[in-house]
């Protein structure tokens, strides 16, 4: 298979450039020093694998992740510069096709020098790859500039952009066909990915967001990259927050909106766990929530609301595109759920009214229909210190350093005499290193 991929990267080379010897265009960057990105470079692709962990691509250099040196780039993908040195990565993304397991998932690495594009998965090159751009994408043009997935609900259907100057090609998965836009305010992307749900062109070493439909760009762009996608001396936006270890997790809350966007708070940081395909980010709590300053001591979410508990006080937002919070609040734990004192966890179960309210070894349940709120039942509990807490459909965990206590129901938990057997915390549950 090796040599078969080898022979056919040389015919392809040979034959699109009529026998004329390749010119890299990174052949400089070859020669020179590894690149140091928070010089402020200008990347040639940027995309996630399939494990979440994002690429950057500079010339025969790629970058994994948001901090560390470059690496050769055929140190991870083997036949990248594996002849004639044609490493260099023009566009990428990570196609996005759940209708097709075989596709979905998968790192399309394109070079428009040669008007090819490889498909990888685990690092691995996919048989029968390189071919050409059309085969596989009919009217899509040649020398492309940027490339990034987007999943149906973000646009239309599953789709892929394709950037080329101003034009920004359509190509559906599922219909294979093409439609092109003008975006003449968006500066030319030079490389383009989507992270938490954004779409992000980059240039120079800027980037700017943008709608992935209309192309609308909201906010104060261009911004910095070396100050959000990478770890920089002098740069930065707050959130270096280095994730522990699970032997050594400690978490502040945990909670699950009706949406299923799942939050972890420890500190003054939160991150989304239901992202992890675009890798796990840690934000300071007050990029979403400016108002709550301090950290949390508790949150759950009830009736496209979040509620996050500091001390005695309670602020409640609403869920929407951006968290506003509500008019009046904070208010006091005693005026918006009729309790006082420290609380060390919330939760609330799917699909139910009551919050259970964790103080030392009580757990106060409260009726969230009722005016004015007011504890309905009061139960001892065999527990006591518990961090944080959550109700999902595999139960209650009761979060306690890095272990957890699992539970079937509320009431199960209300009745319980004696600790059940602590389980390890785990990478899957919140993100944690093991």
């Amino acid at each position: 298979m090796e040599l078969f991929t080898k022979t056919l990267f040389l015919c392809l080379a040979l034959a699109l450039t009529n026998g004329a010897p390749v010119q890299p265009q990174d052949a400089a960057v070859n020669a020179a020093a590894l690149p140091d990105r928070c010089a402020g470079i200008e990347f040639d692709a940027i995309t996630p694998d399939e494990k979440g962990n994002m690429l950057f691509f500079k010339g025969s250099h790629l970058w994994t992740g948001y901090r560390g040196p470059a690496q050769p780039s055929n140190e991870s993908f083997k036949e990248l510069d594996d002849l004639h040195n044609i490493g260099h990565v023009d566009a990428a993304f990570r196609m996005h096709n759940p209708e097709n397991p075989d596709d979905h998932d998968h790192i399309y690495f394109f070079q428009s020098y040669l008007n090819f594009f490889l498909i990888y998965y685990n690092h691995t090159l996919e048989d029968g790859y390189p071919k050409e751009i059309q085969e596989d994408f009919p009217g899509i043009p040649t020398h492309l500039d940027a490339a990034v997935e987007c999943p149906k609900g973000e646009c239309i259907a599953d789709s892929v952009l394709f950037f080329k100057g101003n034009d920004v090609h359509v190509y559906d998965v599922s219909t294979k066909t093409v439609k092109t836009k003008t975006w003449s305010h968006l500066p030319v992307c030079t490389s383009a990915t989507r992270w938490l749900e954004h779409y992000y062109c980059f240039h120079g070493h800027n980037f700017t967001r943008f709608h992935p439909v209309s192309g609308e760009v909201s906010g104060d762009y261009p911004k910095d990259a070396r100050r959000y996608f990478m770890t920089c001396p002098n740069f930065g936006h707050g959130g270096h927050y280095k994730v522990r270890k699970c032997s050594e997790a400690k978490i502040d809350a945990i909670a699950t909106d009706d949406a299923g966007k799942s939050y972890i708070f420890a500190g003054p940081i939160y991150m989304r766990l239901d992202t992890h395909r675009d890798g796990l980010h840690a934000f300071p709590i007050t990029k979403a929530w400016k108002e709550v300053t301090s950290g949390v001591d508790a949150v759950f979410f009830y009736t496209n609301k979040i509620y996050l508990i500091k001390g005695d006080q309670v602020y409640i937002y609403k869920t929407a595109a951006h968290y506003t919070l509500i008019e009046g609040y904070p208010k006091t734990l005693k005026e918006e759920l009729g309790i006082e004192g420290h609380v060390d966890a919330a939760f609330v179960c799917p699909n139910e009214h009551t919050v259970h309210v964790i103080q030392g070894q009580t757990m106060r349940a409260v009726d969230l229909t009722a005016t004015p709120r007011a504890e309905t039942q009061v139960v001892p509990m065999p527990l006591s210190d518990i961090d944080a807490a959550r109700c999902s459909a595999e139960g209650i965990h009761l979060f306690k350093g890095s272990q957890y206590y699992n539970y079937e129901s509320p009431m199960m938990l209300a009745l319980s005499k004696i600790a059940p057997v602590p389980q390890n915390i785990t990478k899957a549950m919140i993100g944690c290193e093991e």
